[in-house]
């Protein structure tokens, strides 16, 4: 039997390049209807514009037949339809390949190239938890993704700032987001001696100047030079020199100069080696990308070891339906959330939980859920709108509802466990000996097909960055992850509602309950390394 991991991006890319010179033209089918004649097409109207109005050539139907390389996975047939060249996988050999290696799909497709090593920076962090408006609250959240998915990329991950806030630490560990700590600031000394002598003549007169403030620097010839197609808004003029903004300059260059502490040997060796090709990216909401855009240019002025390569990430509005956006704090959109939680568990177990220690953990991590897939749903650039609606686990949309249908499997490997220790099942047997041609409902095909399989290039493109596309702004595809789990919660729970599981306990259903059982084993390693993506434990029991 062949190894190795099967790819959707693999199977694409041999389907095109059987067709011969020209673009891409087959796309993967993920809608159950669909799905039950093909699994992937290659649309009439586009055949008939790279082949003409006649038929598909011979040979290039031949060749996709008989398509095999790595990631390649095997096809059963290939035969044209009224909607265009439609080709159905071997199902049976497909499950196998997949379910014989579960751990290697859950985690990213390895990039073909090295990646540089990125330094996030959020300034939101700069602040107290009581000061952290919603849409500085949006830009935490896309930093802390990011930061995990590009470290389970490989890529090498510096935070900026350490927060030296007490309160922030505390708020952040609610929200399940790791970020590092500090109790010193940088020294500024050095940056101090470099901007006096390039201030305006307002340092010569000390006294008018508010304590803090160093004075004015002109940009407007730096902006001219960076070039205005490079994203810099035009109106950029002067920048008043402080000693908070010359601290902020001197952590990102401390950032630039050290790896990682907690970093695998292997990336300190990569940072090592790639230091000349450090990429900086600013997360900030729109409020602070103009001060940002002087920040660059005031490093650019100050160090000729500022990064080449400084990208923003614009996070856009958030706004609260019936109430301004503005009224309410990060702290309170928490303590609103949180009590919705306690609210929707009090109905559902009819009494109050909030006295027990163990629920008061896992009320914390629903919480940070809900606002987590709230805030993270959307493209980080479009504006968000956050509904004020109550909580609970049916609702489709919710974070709730993906740590409900996690909690579920857990239960169902649970009740397994139990069953096999009274006797009335058997002990898991050997992959290699599980049939798993006894896997033909279609839910269980839209599962391996939909989730398990795409997941490791999904990972992938959550942190593909375009940093060396030309201009300053760069867009992330953070709600990727958010989008899949709760599509994946759909899926299982159709199927999870339909399907008993955990048979009767007679031996000529064992078969068929271990094929699906192992298939719900790399479903709920997906489950896992998403969530692990958003920085959410799996929970056993909701």
């Amino acid at each position: 039997m062949a190894t190795g991991r099967l790819g959707v991006g693999e199977t694409l890319g041999a389907l095109n390049a059987a067709l011969g010179p020209g673009g891409p033209i087959w796309f993967k089918e993920t809608h159950a209807r669909h799905l039950r004649a093909r699994d992937f097409l290659a649309p009439r109207r586009a055949l008939q514009a790279r082949f003409g109005p006649g038929q598909v050539p011979e040979s290039v139907l031949q060749a996709v037949a008989c398509l095999q390389g790595p990631g390649v996975a095997p096809v059963l047939r290939c035969a044209p339809t009224p909607a265009g060249l439609s080709l159905q996988l071997q199902r049976t050999a497909v499950f196998e390949r997949v379910l014989s290696a579960v751990a290697s799909y859950a985690v990213p497709a390895k990039p073909a190239l090295p990646s540089p090593c990125v330094v996030l920076h959020c300034p939101a962090l700069r602040s107290s938890p009581g000061a952290l408006r919603l849409s500085q609250l949006r830009a935490v959240l896309v930093a802390d993704h990011l930061a995990r998915s590009l470290r389970a990329q490989g890529v090498c991950v510096h935070l900026v700032p350490a927060v030296r806030d007490p309160h922030m630490p505390t708020f952040l560990q609610k929200l399940r987001v790791d970020w590092p700590t500090a109790s010193e600031r940088a020294s500024i000394e050095t940056l101090r001696r470099c901007v006096l002598p390039e201030l305006t003549s307002s340092v010569q007169h000390p006294e008018t100047l508010t304590p803090g403030v160093l004075g004015s620097l002109c940009l407007k010839e730096l902006v001219k030079e960076q070039g205005r197609e490079a994203g810099y808004d035009p109106s950029v003029d002067n920048c008043l020199v402080t000693e908070d903004l010359l601290s902020v300059l001197a952590e990102l260059q401390e950032a630039l100069k050290h790896q990682p502490e907690d970093s695998h040997p292997d990336l300190v060796s990569h940072c090592q080696s790639c230091a000349h090709r450090r990429i900086v990216v600013h997360v900030v909401n729109c409020e602070e990308e103009f001060q940002q855009q002087k920040l660059d240019l005031l490093w650019w002025k100050l160090d000729d070891q500022a990064p080449l390569i400084q990208k923003h990430l614009v996070c856009g509005p958030v706004k609260v339906a019936g109430t301004p956006a503005t009224l309410m704090t990060a702290p309170e959109y928490y303590l609103f959330r949180h009590a919705q939680v306690c609210k929707a568990s009090a109905l559902k177990h009819g009494k109050d939980l909030t006295q027990d220690p163990a629920w008061m953990e896992k009320s914390e991590v629903l919480s940070a859920a809900t606002i987590k897939f709230e805030m993270l749903s959307t493209a980080p650039q479009s504006q968000l709108l956050l509904a004020d609606g109550s909580i609970s686990t049916k609702s489709t949309k919710s974070g709730t509802f993906v740590m409900y249908n996690c909690a579920r499997l857990a239960t169902l490997f649970e009740g397994y466990k139990c069953n096999m220790e009274q006797g009335l099942y058997p002990t898991f047997p050997p992959v290699s000996s599980l049939d798993f041609s006894l896997l033909h409902d279609e839910g269980e095909w839209l599962l391996l097909f939909n989730s398990v399989l795409p997941f490791p290039d999904l990972l992938s493109q959550t942190v593909d960055l375009a940093c060396v596309a030309p201009g300053l702004h760069i867009t992330a595809r953070t709600e990727m992850v958010c989008k899949f789990l709760v599509q994946l919660s759909m899926d299982f729970s159709s199927y999870y509602n339909r399907v008993h599981i955990l048979g009767e306990p007679r031996p000529h259903l064992f078969g068929q309950m271990f094929a699906r059982l192992q298939l719900l084993r790399a479903v709920c390693e997906v489950f896992h390394a998403g969530l692990a993506m958003l920085g959410l434990p799996p929970l056993s029991h909701i």
